[in-house]
């Protein structure tokens, strides 16, 4: 038996494990990379490279496909190839990524039903290592395969330069206080907005509502609550962490306000926020 077909043994004897997607949300079936002409959204890229250890550019050398009985989960209309790959480069990478390496993923069968042939195509993956398996990777989720083009590295890279800058943002996990304040003129008001953290660091949204003018309002990353805060820009990972993280309403639970009046303009203050941000549009990533 040569070392390939040893190799590809082996791996259909795991093959659910290397699979295993994130959150449970991603065992939904697989679908194809490139979905719809537009290809994946900003959240989609942020959601992958903010999971993955390793994000590597790879050429296809060899693929086997594994037989049905050997691919746990696979859904209906998918194959479940195993891939000996070559690494181009690492894009970005917490830990070393050899020359070459194998992983397995689920592919679309094309509109005769046949298995496609990505043999020499280069790919974009989304991957972890694979305690005690140098040589081989561990997609992080169904659609961690992405195929290689110059507009999708220029799409990454602001996106990792983020996630690996030494003060990243952090994630939002939920609200947890909202407090408004009426000003003692007619229309004026402050109403805070305190948002709960993976790494317990603080951020919080101020609007100010001032008559005659348009509503102003901002995030603060850090202890102090700055008056001169602003909105994040659009596709960047600070809008993302708040865009695909805060509930579209502000949970009854966390409107401190005894006043209605005061409750009702938190409320709509976060909707405000909400409406700003804009939505978090996705298509190959789960919500």
């Amino acid at each position: 038996m040569s070392n390939f077909k040893s190799l590809k043994v082996r791996a259909a004897a795991f093959g659910g494990l290397l699979l295993a997607p994130v959150t449970a949300a991603a065992q939904a079936p697989a679908v194809p990379a490139a979905t719809g002409p537009a290809g994946p959204t900003f959240a989609d890229l942020a959601t992958l490279s903010d999971a993955a250890p390793l994000v590597i550019r790879a050429q296809i050398r060899r693929q086997s496909a594994l037989k049905a009985d050997r691919s746990p989960g696979l859904a209906q209309g998918f194959a479940r190839l195993y891939i000996e790959a070559q690494t181009v480069a690492v894009i970005a990478g917490r830990s070393a990524v050899p020359a070459s390496f194998a992983y397995l993923v689920d592919v679309p069968l094309d509109a005769k039903g046949k298995v496609p042939k990505l043999t020499k195509r280069e790919m974009v993956l989304f991957a972890r290592p694979v305690p005690g398996k140098p040589g081989e990777v561990q997609l992080i989720s169904p659609t961690a395969q992405l195929a290689f083009t110059p507009e999708l590295e220029a799409r990454l890279r602001p996106i990792l330069t983020e996630i690996y800058a030494p003060e990243v943002p952090p994630r939002i996990t939920r609200v947890s206080e909202a407090l408004a304040v009426p000003g003692t003129l007619t229309g004026e008001s402050e109403t805070q907005i305190f948002l709960a953290t993976e790494n317990r660091s603080p951020v919080s949204i101020t609007v100010l509502r001032r008559p005659g003018q348009r509503p102003q309002w901002g995030v603060s990353w850090g202890e102090i609550i700055d008056s001169a805060a602003v909105p994040p820009q659009r596709d960047t990972l600070r809008w993302y962490r708040l865009a695909c993280a805060l509930p579209a309403q502000l949970p009854s639970s966390a409107n401190l306000s005894r006043n209605p009046d005061e409750r009702r303009l938190a409320a709509s203050d976060y909707a405000f926020v909400r409406e700003a941000l804009g939505p978090c549009e996705r298509r190959i990533t789960p919500g």
